[in-house]
Order: structure tokens, then sequence, then C-alpha cells
């Protein structure tokens, strides 16, 4: 005959057992599934959640760019003007690139049509924002708009020989020196680049130049401008640049 002991120790362990089974039931339950991504979303959105979390992983300093373009060196070898430009552009989070251009542009013209003799050289400087418009900012082709403010303040030599004085009727030569000007603009700039080996980049950009405030001097316009290119209201211009990331 079995005794009490024996029957509240069969009952204890019965209950011991169920609550073991119970917890392990519970324990596995909330664990997560393999598939970290709620089931329900489709893959594009999947794919937002997965870029974000790259995003957010990211820091804002990313380091910072030194650049040259070769567009300018070449125009001043086969003509009469134009400049040697180089930036520093900074990367903060692959999507916001600050940029700071400076360069110095020069003139020498001889007119054969008119016989005038223009001269200029000075520096100019450019400060603005380029923004990544990728949608995967951390790929190593980048797609950029911009903008730019740019100012330079320079003097031009203006030399012809043999002008006729409009009340005498005398000829004599024409000449005005270090006749004092100054140019403001705006650049909306367009452009590309890609990683090509190590820290090298290559790129190029499309900039529409629209002049906001000048002066010429009191003797009509200049010819050229440093930075800006020959007077004018506005025009376009392009550059081919060599880039150094750090």
């Amino acid at each position: 005959m079995i005794s009490r002991k024996s029957i509240s120790i069969s009952i204890l362990r019965s209950i011991a057992c169920s609550l073991l089974l119970f917890c392990t039931l519970t324990i596995a339950a909330q664990r997560p599934q393999g598939n970290s991504q709620p089931q329900h979303l489709s893959k594009d959105e999947q794919l937002r959640l997965r870029m974000k979390a790259i995003d957010d992983s990211i820091p804002w300093w990313r380091g910072f760019e030194i650049k040259a373009d070769i567009v300018g060196p070449i125009q001043h070898a086969v003509s009469s003007y134009g400049q040697y430009e180089v930036g520093v552009r900074f990367n903060l989070k692959d999507k916001y690139f600050p940029v700071v251009e400076l360069g110095y542009g020069s003139a020498d013209e001889n007119n054969v049509t008119t016989l005038t003799h223009y001269k200029t050289s000075a520096p100019y400087g450019k400060i603005g924002i380029d923004f990544n418009m990728m949608k995967n900012k951390h790929d190593i082709y980048r797609l950029y708009g911009g903008v730019r403010y740019a100012y330079t303040n320079f003097k031009f030599d203006i030399d012809h020989p043999d002008v006729i004085d409009p009340v005498w009727g005398d000829k004599g030569p024409f000449t005005l020196h270090d006749v004092k000007a100054y140019y403001h603009w705006m650049e909306a700039v367009f452009g590309v680049d890609a990683k090509i080996v190590g820290p090298v980049h290559l790129g190029w950009t499309v900039r529409y130049m629209r002049r906001l405030f000048y002066d010429d001097g009191d003797f009509g316009n200049s010819w050229y401008v440093p930075g800006y290119g020959k007077q004018g209201g506005s025009h376009i211009w392009g550059t081919f640049e060599v880039l150094f990331e750090f």
C-alpha cells in the first residue's frame, strides 16, 4: 500500500515538471525570429530601414578633400586668359559638403581688330556648399548640386594707339592704367565625382554664373574678370577636377 508521503512527493514532482515546461515554452516564444525585419514590410521599406541604420552609424565628420581644376590652366595655355583654382571641401556625414575655393585669374589680350591691349590679374575667392543627391550617400560615386558666392577685387590696364581727339582732331595714344573694379557673383553648380584609386577622385562640374553687384570703373566694361571670365550678366562655365580625399 502506497504511503501518503510517497503520494505527496509524486505530486510535488509533477508540479515542478509542469512549471519548468511552462517557463521553457514562454522563453522560446519571446525569442526573436531569424529575420529581424518585419514580414509585413515591402522590400523597398526594408531597404530604407537598412539604409537608415547604416546612415545612423556614420559619424558627422567624414574628413575633407583637396581639389584642383585643370581646365583653367589649359585655357590659360591656349588663349590670352585663364585661371588657376584650388579648393577644400569638407565632408559632413557624406551628405553636406561646405566648400572654399581660391584662385588667381589673369588676362593679356591684344585685339587685332580694335588694336586694344587689355591686361589684368588678381586673386578671387568662393564659398558655398554642395549636397550629395545620390540615394546611397555612402557610395564611391557622388552626384552633387550646390551653390557658390564669389568675389574679386582687381585692377586693369587698357592701351590703344592713335585715338582721334573729338575736339581738336589730333591723334594721340589712349591709355588707362590701374583702373579699379570689383565683381560679386553667384554660381549654381552641378557635378559628379568618383573614386579612382586610394584617396584619388576625379570629377567635373557645370556652373551657371550670375553677376550680382559690380563696378567696372569709370570707363566702361572690363574685358575679363578674374574667376568670372569675360564680362557679362551671366554665362556657363565648366571644370574638371582632381581630388585627394583625407
